[in-house]
C-alpha cells in the first residue's frame, strides 16, 4: 500500500529539516513549519502561497471529476468537492495542523498528476484536537461610505476514531465592477450622439456552509463532505442623459444561486502494492435572474429560471510495481441534467426566442489508464489513454440527440539534470466540455445584450504541447518558465444564429484555430538587499487565432486577455510580529466578437497595501487598503448596422466606470 500521508516519504526524499528548501532530485520538496517561521503563517493558504515558483490553480469549471482538478492535494488526495474553492479549504486548515507541505515537480512513480506539471501537497498533523477560528470583518468604500461586513466560524476535532470539521461564513461583498462613471455614444465620424452620466452599485450576499468527516471503516479510510451556499446578487443602475435632450435609463439585474453538494471517498488497500479509491459526488444548483431595462422610449424584462442536477461515481485502481513504476486503472460515470426556461418581453409583447425552454440530459463515461515509470533518477516519463463517451438529448424548444466519443492520449515527462534544475514537457489531446450555460438564451446587463442558446455545440478539441523550464536558486528562489501551444478543433465563439427572418448572436462552433502562451513564474528572496523580503510574480502571454465566421477574416479569440499578470511583494518583521507588502494586479484588455459587435473590456491596475499583525499565535489582525490606484473599468461597444461583413459601424458606445478606494480590516481569533 502507497501512504496517503507524506508522498516525500514515499519517494525516499526525506532532507534534513532546515535544507528542506533544496530541491530533491526525485522531484518531490519537503518544507516544513520552520521553513514558514518567519511569515508566522495563520492558515495553511499562508504556506501555500509562499511556495517558490508554485501558483495555485483551483483547476476547470467542468463537468465530471476527473477533468476538474485543480494543483493542490490535501493528505495526497484531491478534495472531494468541485464547488469548494481550493484557497477556502486551505483557509480552513490552521497552520498549527500543518507537518509539512510538499512540492511535486514533474511527477513521480504512485502520483496522480491530474494532467498538472507541478503539484503542492499539504501534509496535515494526524490525531490534532479541537480547534475552533472565529473571524470578523469590514469593508468600507472611502468614496461613497458603504460598508460590507462578514463573518467566518470554524472548528474541528476528533470525534471516537474518526476527525470532523465544519464552517459556517456569511459575507457581503461590493461589486467593484460598478460606480460612478461617464458615458458617451458617438457617431462614426466622432459626433456625439449621447451623453450622460452613470451611477450604478452592485452588492452580493452569501451564506456558505461547509462539514466533513473522516473515519476509518473495513479496513480502509471514509471521507464524507458536504456543502451549501446561497448567493444573492443584484446591480442597478441609472443612466443620467444630459445630451441630446435630458432623459433617464435604467437597468436591474438580480441573482438568487443555490448550490448543494454531497461528496464522499473511500479509500483501501488491496495488498501491499495496490490502493483501491471510490469517489462519489451528488451536486445540485439554481438559479433565477430577473432584469429589468426602462427608457423613454420603453422596456424590456428579461427573466431566467435554471436548475442543474449532478451526479458523479468513480472508481480507480492503483499498483505500485516497485519505486520506479506504478500503474493506474479506473472508470467514471456522470450524469448532468439542466432545465432551462428563458423569457424576455419588449415592451410587454414576449420576444421569440430560440432555445428560450429546454431540457438538456447528458449521460458520460470515461475508461481511463495511466503509467509512471523513472528509468533515470534524472528523469521520469508519464503515459495515460483515455477515452470518453457521452450522450446528449435535448427536449422542448430544440429537440436533438447526439453521441459523442472522444480517445484522449497523454505523455510527459521531466528531466532533472541536477537538484536545482527541471526540464517538463506534455504533449495531449485536451477535449473541453460543452458549458450548458452555452445551451440557453442569455441577458448581460451593460455589457453584452441578448444571446441566444445553442443546444448543438460540439466540444472543443486541442492537441496541447508544452514545454516547461524551471531553475530554483538560493533557499527560497525559483524561476519557471512554459511556453504552451495549442492546436484547437471546433472553437467555441460566436457567430450568428438564423430563426426565421430574425438574427440572433449565439455561441458556436467556428472551426479550427491557434493558442499560444508564455507563462513567467518567479519567486525572489530579497534578503540581500532587505532581510525578509521577497517579491512573487506571474505573468502571462497570450496569442491566438481564427477565422471571423461572419467577415471569414482572422482573428484573435473571443474573451481571452493578450497579456495579464499579478506582482506580491511581502516583508515579514519577526522581531515585531508583523509583515506588510503590495499586491498588484495588471490592466487587461478583453475583446468579444459578435456578428454585428464588438466589444472591448479594459480593467486598470489594481493594487492593494497590506498589513498584518501577529501579536500571539492565536490572534491576527490584517488591514487592507485596497484599489490604491483607483483603477476603473471600461467597456466599448462598436455597434454596426448589420453584420460586420456588410454593414457600417452605427455607433460607438463608451462607458467608463469609477470604482474608490476601499479599507478592509479583518481580526482572527484561534481557540
Amino acid at each position: 500500500m502507497i501512504p496517503a500521508l507524506s508522498l516525500a516519504a514515499v519517494l525516499a526524499a526525506a532532507v534534513p529539516a532546515i535544507a528542506m528548501a533544496q530541491p530533491a532530485t526525485q522531484g518531490v520538496i519537503s518544507y516544513p513549519p520552520a521553513y514558514f517561521a518567519e511569515q508566522r503563517p495563520s492558515t495553511a493558504l499562508d504556506m501555500v502561497q509562499r511556495l517558490p515558483g508554485f501558483s495555485i490553480d483551483g483547476g476547470d469549471d467542468v463537468r465530471g471529476f476527473e477533468g476538474a482538478a485543480g494543483n493542490v492535494l490535501i493528505d495526497g488526495a484531491r478534495p472531494t468537492s468541485k464547488t469548494d474553492d481550493i484557497e477556502e479549504i486551505l483557509r480552513r486548515i490552521p497552520a498549527a495542523q500543518v507537518d509539512h507541505v510538499e512540492l511535486i515537480r514533474g511527477g513521480a512513480p504512485g502520483i496522480d498528476m491530474q494532467g498538472k506539471s507541478i503539484l503542492a501537497n499539504v501534509v496535515k498533523v494526524k490525531g490534532a484536537g479541537f480547534q475552533g477560528l472565529i473571524a470578523l470583518a469590514n469593508n468600507h468604500v472611502i468614496d461613497d461610505g458603504r460598508n460590507s461586513s462578514g463573518i467566518r466560524l470554524e472548528a474541528s476535532g476528533q470525534a471516537g476514531p474518526g476527525s470532523w470539521e465544519g464552517g459556517l461564513r456569511y459575507g457581503q461583498g461590493i461589486d467593484d465592477g460598478s460606480g460612478p462613471g461617464r458615458h458617451v455614444r458617438l457617431a462614426p465620424g466622432g459626433t456625439p450622439l449621447i451623453v450622460s452620466d452613470i451611477d450604478s452599485h452592485g452588492r452580493g450576499y452569501q451564506w456558505v456552509a461547509t462539514g466533513a468527516y473522516e473515519t476509518p471503516l473495513a479496513g480502509g479510510k471514509l471521507k464524507i463532505n458536504a456543502r451549501g451556499f446561497w448567493d444573492w446578487y443584484e446591480f442597478n443602475q441609472l443612466d443620467w442623459i444630459t445630451f441630446p435632450a435630458p432623459a433617464l435609463e435604467s437597468v436591474n439585474y438580480s441573482e438568487d444561486v443555490y448550490e448543494t453538494e454531497l461528496g464522499a471517498r473511500y479509500e483501501r488497500a488491496l495488498g501491499a502494492r495496490m490502493n483501491l479509491e471510490l469517489v462519489g459526488l451528488q451536486k445540485l444548483t439554481g438559479a433565477d435572474i430577473v432584469s429589468p431595462f426602462r427608457s423613454a422610449g420603453g422596456g424590456s424584462d428579461f427573466f431566467l429560471d435554471q436548475k442543474t442536477n449532478e451526479s458523479i461515481g468513480r472508481g480507480v485502481l492503483k499498483h505500485r510495481q516497485s519505486e520506479r513504476l506504478s500503474f493506474e486503472v479506473g472508470a467514471e460515470a456522470a450524469l448532468n441534467v439542466l432545465e432551462s426556461e428563458t423569457d424576455q418581453l419588449s415592451n410587454g409583447v414576449p420576444d421569440i426566442l430560440p432555445a428560450a425552454d429546454v431540457k438538456v440530459t447528458e449521460t458520460r463515461g470515461e475508461v481511463f489508464g495511466k503509467s509512471v515509470w523513472k528509468p533515470l533518477p534524472t528523469l521520469t516519463l508519464e503515459g495515460g489513454l483515455r477515452y470518453e463517451g457521452s450522450a446528449l438529448t435535448s427536449e422542448g424548444d430544440v429537440t436533438l440527440e447526439k453521441t459523442l466519443y472522444f480517445l484522449k492520449p497523454r505523455v510527459a515527462g521531466s528531466w532533472a539534470p541536477s537538484d536545482r534544475t527541471q526540464v517538463r514537457f506534455r504533449y495531449e489531446r485536451v477535449v473541453g466540455q460543452l458549458d450548458f450555460d452555452d445551451f440557453v438564451a442569455d441577458s448581460s446587463p451593460n455589457s453584452g445584450g441578448l444571446a441566444v442558446g445553442n443546444p448543438a455545440l460540439t466540444p472543443e478539441q486541442a492537441w496541447v504541447s508544452e514545454l516547461a523550464f524551471e531553475q530554483r536558486f538560493w533557499t527560497k528562489g525559483a524561476v519557471v518558465l512554459t511556453l504552451r501551444h495549442s492546436k484547437l478543433t471546433d472553437v467555441i465563439d460566436r457567430a450568428p444564429i438564423f430563426s426565421g427572418a430574425l438574427v440572433f448572436d449565439a455561441p458556436s462552433n467556428i472551426g479550427d484555430g491557434t493558442k499560444d502562451e508564455l507563462i513567467l513564474n518567479a519567486t525572489l528572496p530579497l534578503d540581500r538587499v532587505l532581510k525578509g523580503a521577497q517579491l512573487r510574480g506571474e505573468s502571462t502571454w497570450r496569442r491566438s487565432e481564427v477565422t471571423d465566421p461572419t467577415t471569414g477574416e482572422k482573428r484573435e479569440i473571443s474573451g481571452l486577455r493578450p497579456l495579464e499578470w499579478e506582482a506580491h511583494f511581502t516583508h515579514d518583521l519577526p522581531q515585531w510580529k508583523m509583515n506588510w507588502g503590495f499586491d498588484v494586479f495588471s490592466a487587461w484588455r478583453e475583446t468579444s466578437y459578435k456578428y454585428n459587435a464588438i466589444y472591448t473590456d479594459k480593467l486598470k491596475t489594481w493594487m492593494v497595501l497590506f498589513a498584518e499583525w501577529k501579536p500571539r499565535p492565536d490572534l491576527n489582525v490584517r488591514a487592507e487598503l485596497n484599489n490604491f490606484t483607483e483603477r476603473g473599468f471600461r467597456h466599448t461597444t462598436t455597434a454596426y448596422a448589420g453584420p460586420r461583413n456588410t454593414a457600417a459601424v452605427k455607433h460607438i458606445d463608451d462607458r467608463d466606470i469609477q470604482f474608490g478606494r476601499g479599507l478592509y480590516v479583518r481580526v482572527r481569533k484561534t481557540f
